[in-house]
């Protein structure tokens, strides 16, 4: 009796990933910003990226962060009380500049820093040693970029002075002074930007930089070394503004973009060390993790974005209003 042959079971597998995205016409080619491999479930990634945003500025407490964490850490390296103590001398300015700039790291416009290095990570090498080592030249642009920004910033402080939107202390209309008004301005344009790329990454809208990073393949981390530079234009961290008034006062440009380049080093030299071990120690299996499916990296760089952009929105724009009695918001008890 002759037996019938059985068909092998067919063998599923899991839905691939699309290798390109489309926005408006034609496929878009890969980029620094978009490795052109779209996460299945990209509308997943936008949402839940944008709702961690959101969920933040209704926790986040400025008063924790600045006082409780940013005067205590600065108290610490400074030796003395920082707020109210006068800077006594350039050189006393300088080291100033910087331990703020380190107490300033978990301020909430330094949120952002956390989504400039995750597409940094998992960089593939040999060693642990050349693991770290090939991270140094990226967290080099990103130094340069955030000190060329804000050096430029310290030279306009240093010749406008005291004429400046945040030596304004008055009280506007709604209770807004022209030092509150720049920090919604600006921060508002970084969230916009940050939200943008991330949502480039995805591949729903173009990369901005993709034809530079062709010619020029550091410009987008010099790009985003920039964007953490601008944090100074608005800053409103107390010790910051302190610093602010020691760099106007001074009159001297040199002085003023010295001091403001050191600040931003101070931002994020605790980011790029904690960056450094988690490459060495960990960048091999993270590279293994990002290339078995480079949608992932996709979808790392986009949240990291979005939830940033959209927390920097939604926390200096919206529950500023908030703040003001203009509109509700939900906060937490803590951070009302």
């Amino acid at each position: 009796m002759a037996q019938t042959a059985q068909r092998p079971a067919p063998v599923r597998s899991r839905p691939q990933e699309r290798p390109t995205g489309k926005s408006g016409s034609g496929a878009r080619s890969s980029s620094f910003f978009f490795n052109g491999h779209v996460p299945r479930r990209r509308a997943l990634v936008i949402g839940v990226s944008a709702l961690f945003g959101f969920a933040l500025t209704v926790v986040w407490s400025a008063q924790f962060v600045d006082r409780t964490i940013g005067d205590t850490i600065a108290d610490a390296l400074l030796g003395h009380p920082a707020k109210g103590t006068p800077i006594a001398g350039a050189l006393a300015g300088l080291v100033f500049a910087l331990v703020t700039g380190i107490a300033g790291t978990f301020t909430a416009c330094n949120v952002a820093v956390f989504s400039a290095l995750a597409p940094l990570t998992g960089a593939q090498a040999t060693s642990r040693r050349g693991r770290m080592a090939a991270a140094l030249r990226p967290l080099s642009r990103l130094a340069l970029g955030a000190v060329v920004v804000s050096a430029v910033y310290g030279m306009v402080v240093g010749v406008l002075g005291t004429g400046m939107p945040q030596f304004d202390e008055s009280q506007g209309g709604g209770g807004f002074s022209g030092r509150l008004i720049q920090a919604m301005v600006v921060y508002g344009l970084l969230g916009a930007i940050m939200t943008y790329l991330g949502l480039a990454a995805l591949g729903v809208v173009r990369d901005p930089l993709a034809r530079l990073t062709r010619v020029w393949p550091g410009a987008p981390m010099l790009f985003m070394g920039g964007l953490i530079g601008a944090f100074l234009i608005g800053r409103p961290f107390p010790l910051f503004r302190q610093l602010f008034r020691d760099a106007a006062a001074s009159g001297n440009s040199f002085y003023a973009a010295l001091e403001f380049s050191l600040q931003s080093l101070g931002n994020i030299l605790v980011m790029a060390l904690v960056f450094l071990l988690v490459t060495g120690f960990f960048g091999d299996r993270l590279h293994g993790w990002l290339t078995r499916r480079p949608s992932r990296a996709s979808a790392l760089m986009a949240a990291a974005f979005i939830a940033a952009g959209v927390f920097m929105i939604l926390y200096w724009d919206v529950r500023m209003l908030a703040r003001r009695d203009l509109i509700w918001y939900p906060l937490a008890p803590w951070a009302a």
